[in-house]
Protein backbone atom coordinates (compact mmCIF):
# COMPACT_ATOMS: atom_id res chain seq x y z
CA UNK A 1 0.00 0.00 0.00
CA UNK A 2 1.32 3.45 -0.88
CA UNK A 3 0.40 6.86 0.56
CA UNK A 4 -2.06 7.65 -2.25
CA UNK A 5 -3.95 4.36 -1.76
CA UNK A 6 -3.93 4.92 2.00
CA UNK A 7 -5.38 8.44 1.68
CA UNK A 8 -8.14 7.15 -0.61
CA UNK A 9 -9.05 4.44 1.89
CA UNK A 10 -9.00 6.90 4.78
CA UNK A 11 -11.45 9.20 2.95
CA UNK A 12 -13.96 6.34 3.22
CA UNK A 13 -13.56 6.44 7.03
CA UNK A 14 -13.17 2.70 7.09
CA UNK A 15 -12.66 0.86 10.36
CA UNK A 16 -8.98 -0.06 10.78
CA UNK A 17 -8.26 -3.41 12.39
CA UNK A 18 -5.03 -3.66 14.40
CA UNK A 19 -2.43 -5.64 12.46
CA UNK A 20 -4.18 -5.12 9.10
CA UNK A 21 -2.40 -3.89 5.97
CA UNK A 22 -3.71 -0.36 6.69
CA UNK A 23 -2.42 -0.49 10.25
CA UNK A 24 1.00 -1.78 9.20
CA UNK A 25 1.24 0.97 6.56
CA UNK A 26 0.54 3.54 9.31
CA UNK A 27 3.49 2.21 11.32
CA UNK A 28 5.87 2.29 8.35
CA UNK A 29 4.79 5.81 7.42
CA UNK A 30 5.18 6.96 11.04
CA UNK A 31 8.77 5.77 10.96
CA UNK A 32 9.41 7.83 7.82
CA UNK A 33 7.70 10.87 9.37
CA UNK A 34 9.88 10.61 12.48
CA UNK A 35 13.01 10.77 10.30
CA UNK A 36 11.93 14.06 8.72
CA UNK A 37 10.68 15.48 12.02
CA UNK A 38 14.07 14.72 13.58
CA UNK A 39 15.64 16.96 10.93
CA UNK A 40 13.01 19.69 11.44
CA UNK A 41 13.11 19.64 15.23
CA UNK A 42 16.73 18.99 16.17
CA UNK A 43 18.66 21.85 14.61
CA UNK A 44 18.23 25.38 13.34
CA UNK A 45 16.90 25.85 9.79
CA UNK A 46 16.13 28.93 7.74
CA UNK A 47 12.51 29.37 6.67
CA UNK A 48 13.25 28.17 3.10
CA UNK A 49 14.90 25.05 4.58
CA UNK A 50 11.88 24.48 6.83
CA UNK A 51 9.53 24.82 3.85
CA UNK A 52 11.59 22.22 1.96
CA UNK A 53 11.59 19.80 4.91
CA UNK A 54 7.86 20.29 5.56
CA UNK A 55 7.16 19.69 1.86
CA UNK A 56 9.11 16.44 2.15
CA UNK A 57 7.15 15.51 5.28
CA UNK A 58 3.71 16.02 3.72
CA UNK A 59 4.64 14.86 0.22
CA UNK A 60 3.62 18.07 -1.53
CA UNK A 61 5.11 21.51 -2.08
CA UNK A 62 4.20 24.22 0.43
CA UNK A 63 4.02 27.79 -0.84
CA UNK A 64 6.60 30.50 -0.20
CA UNK A 65 4.37 32.13 2.44
CA UNK A 66 4.09 28.97 4.58
CA UNK A 67 5.55 29.45 8.03
CA UNK A 68 6.57 26.96 10.70
CA UNK A 69 8.12 27.45 14.13
CA UNK A 70 9.46 24.05 15.26
CA UNK A 71 9.15 21.75 16.98
CA UNK A 72 6.36 20.08 15.02
CA UNK A 73 5.03 16.55 15.50
CA UNK A 74 2.95 14.28 13.32
CA UNK A 75 2.54 10.54 13.12
CA UNK A 76 1.97 10.24 9.38
CA UNK A 77 2.57 13.50 7.51
CA UNK A 78 1.35 12.47 4.08
CA UNK A 79 -2.32 13.17 4.86
CA UNK A 80 -1.90 16.90 5.59
CA UNK A 81 -3.08 19.35 2.92
CA UNK A 82 -2.34 23.06 3.24
CA UNK A 83 -3.67 26.15 1.54
CA UNK A 84 -1.41 29.12 0.85
CA UNK A 85 -0.01 31.27 3.63
CA UNK A 86 -0.59 28.83 6.52
CA UNK A 87 1.38 29.46 9.72
CA UNK A 88 1.96 26.70 12.28
CA UNK A 89 3.42 27.79 15.60
CA UNK A 90 5.70 25.74 17.85
CA UNK A 91 4.84 22.50 19.57
CA UNK A 92 1.84 21.45 17.46
CA UNK A 93 0.85 17.78 17.27
CA UNK A 94 -1.07 16.60 14.20
CA UNK A 95 -2.43 13.05 14.13
CA UNK A 96 -3.13 13.17 10.43
CA UNK A 97 -3.83 9.61 9.32
CA UNK A 98 -7.53 10.41 8.95
CA UNK A 99 -6.71 13.57 6.98
CA UNK A 100 -6.13 17.19 7.91
CA UNK A 101 -7.03 19.98 5.47
CA UNK A 102 -6.02 23.51 6.43
CA UNK A 103 -7.29 26.40 4.33
CA UNK A 104 -5.37 29.43 3.15
CA UNK A 105 -3.99 31.98 5.60
CA UNK A 106 -4.93 29.88 8.63
CA UNK A 107 -3.02 30.53 11.85
CA UNK A 108 -2.35 27.57 14.14
CA UNK A 109 -1.23 28.60 17.65
CA UNK A 110 1.32 27.00 19.94
CA UNK A 111 0.80 23.41 21.02
CA UNK A 112 -2.43 22.88 19.11
CA UNK A 113 -3.48 19.23 18.86
CA UNK A 114 -5.43 17.97 15.84
CA UNK A 115 -6.63 14.35 16.14
CA UNK A 116 -8.18 12.32 13.31
CA UNK A 117 -8.47 8.86 14.86
CA UNK A 118 -10.61 7.33 17.56
CA UNK A 119 -10.07 3.91 19.09
CA UNK A 120 -12.86 1.36 19.43
CA UNK A 121 -14.55 1.66 22.82
CA UNK A 122 -14.86 -2.12 23.26
CA UNK A 123 -11.88 -3.17 25.44
CA UNK A 124 -11.16 -6.29 23.37
CA UNK A 125 -11.05 -4.17 20.16
CA UNK A 126 -9.35 -1.09 21.63
CA UNK A 127 -6.35 -1.26 19.27
CA UNK A 128 -8.69 -0.88 16.27
CA UNK A 129 -9.30 2.63 14.96
CA UNK A 130 -11.95 4.77 13.31
CA UNK A 131 -10.63 7.66 11.16
CA UNK A 132 -12.43 10.95 10.53
CA UNK A 133 -10.85 13.93 8.79
CA UNK A 134 -10.52 17.45 10.18
CA UNK A 135 -11.17 20.38 7.85
CA UNK A 136 -10.09 23.89 8.78
CA UNK A 137 -11.33 26.73 6.58
CA UNK A 138 -9.64 29.80 5.18
CA UNK A 139 -8.41 32.55 7.53
CA UNK A 140 -9.14 30.46 10.64
CA UNK A 141 -7.23 31.27 13.82
CA UNK A 142 -6.76 28.45 16.30
CA UNK A 143 -5.47 29.67 19.66
CA UNK A 144 -2.71 28.11 21.74
CA UNK A 145 -3.32 24.74 23.38
CA UNK A 146 -6.63 24.14 21.56
CA UNK A 147 -7.59 20.57 20.66
CA UNK A 148 -9.55 19.75 17.51
CA UNK A 149 -11.09 16.27 17.54
CA UNK A 150 -11.73 13.81 14.72
CA UNK A 151 -14.45 14.63 12.21
CA UNK A 152 -14.64 18.36 12.97
CA UNK A 153 -15.00 21.03 10.27
CA UNK A 154 -14.18 24.64 11.14
CA UNK A 155 -15.72 27.25 8.86
CA UNK A 156 -13.94 30.16 7.18
CA UNK A 157 -12.86 33.09 9.37
CA UNK A 158 -13.68 31.27 12.62
CA UNK A 159 -11.60 31.68 15.77
CA UNK A 160 -10.99 28.87 18.25
CA UNK A 161 -10.07 30.34 21.63
CA UNK A 162 -6.94 29.21 23.45
CA UNK A 163 -7.44 25.98 25.38
CA UNK A 164 -10.73 25.09 23.68
CA UNK A 165 -11.64 21.47 22.95
CA UNK A 166 -13.58 21.38 19.68
CA UNK A 167 -15.83 18.31 19.49
CA UNK A 168 -18.38 19.53 16.93
CA UNK A 169 -18.37 21.51 13.68
CA UNK A 170 -17.79 25.26 13.97
CA UNK A 171 -19.70 27.59 11.62
CA UNK A 172 -17.94 30.31 9.65
CA UNK A 173 -17.42 33.74 11.22
CA UNK A 174 -17.77 32.80 14.89
CA UNK A 175 -15.55 32.59 17.97
CA UNK A 176 -15.75 29.36 19.96
CA UNK A 177 -14.21 28.57 23.34
CA UNK A 178 -14.43 26.30 26.34
CA UNK A 179 -14.54 22.57 27.02
CA UNK A 180 -16.38 21.45 25.02
CA UNK A 181 -16.19 24.48 22.72
CA UNK A 182 -19.35 26.55 22.28
CA UNK A 183 -20.06 29.66 20.25
CA UNK A 184 -19.08 32.75 22.20
CA UNK A 185 -19.82 35.40 19.60
CA UNK A 186 -20.26 36.16 15.92
CA UNK A 187 -17.52 37.94 14.02
CA UNK A 188 -18.76 40.99 12.13
CA UNK A 189 -16.57 42.38 9.38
Amino acid sequence: MDAKQFREEMKKQMYIVAGSEMHLHMHDAADNARKVMAQINNSYHTMPELRQLFSQLIGQEVDENFGLFPPFYTDYGKNITLGKGVFINEGCCFQDQGGIEIGGNALIGQQVVIATLNHDLAPDKRANMIPASVKIGNRVWIGAHATILAGVTIGDNAVVAAGAVVTKDVPANVVVGGVPAKIIKTIKE
